[in-house]
């Protein structure tokens, strides 16, 4: 998915009404985000960060210190690691990271809902939505973490539901 296409879901989420118009950049088709009242925006993490405060949702950037630096750490994940990478092998490196990093967490950053979660779940939709019911069970934590996002009001709306299998089929896929 484009950023722009993220940034325009991000939008409606928050609650914004007024739509940006976003253009995109360079060869990796960074995202730009010309504002009314100053020099424009670039990258898909500040645009999403700007948003979030225009919709006075600052909870989302983190509430503390530490949890705010969990929030920026997950973005720039996303965008180095998820984004323009698309090989099998790069994508399950990243899940499987991830599965091992959600072992003991309900969101990125513990126990609240942050950006982070929304910008990786729209980072990794176009890949969790191609794995197998055994891929899925092998990375039962981020499984877990993609449903529960998937479900938070507001966030997947035009994405395909991802479909989960509560009771688990295979027994040796861990």
């Amino acid at each position: 998915m484009a950023a722009a296409a993220e940034l325009t879901l991000l939008e409606k989420s928050l609650g914004l009404s007024k739509g940006n118009k976003y253009s995109a950049q360079g060869e990796r088709q960074i995202p730009v985000l010309q504002t009314n009242s100053g020099p424009s925006l670039t990258g898909l993490t500040t645009i999403a960060a700007h948003l979030v405060k225009q919709a006075n949702k600052d909870y989302l950037l983190g509430s503390t210190a530490e949890e705010k630096a969990v929030v920026q750490q997950w973005l720039e994940y996303r965008v180095t690691r998820v984004d323009g990478h698309s090989s099998k092998d790069d994508i399950r490196a990243v899940l499987k990271d991830l599965n091992s990093y959600l072992e003991d967490k309900v969101y990125l950053t513990g126990y609240n809902f942050t950006l982070a979660d929304i910008l990786l779940y729209y980072g990794l939709h176009r890949f969790i939505v191609d794995l197998t019911v055994q891929e899925k069970e092998k990375y039962l934590n981020v499984s877990r973490w993609f449903c529960h996002i998937q479900h938070c009001p507001g966030i997947r709306q035009h994405l395909s539901s991802v479909v989960f299998i509560k009771n688990r089929l295979y027994t040796n896929s861990q």
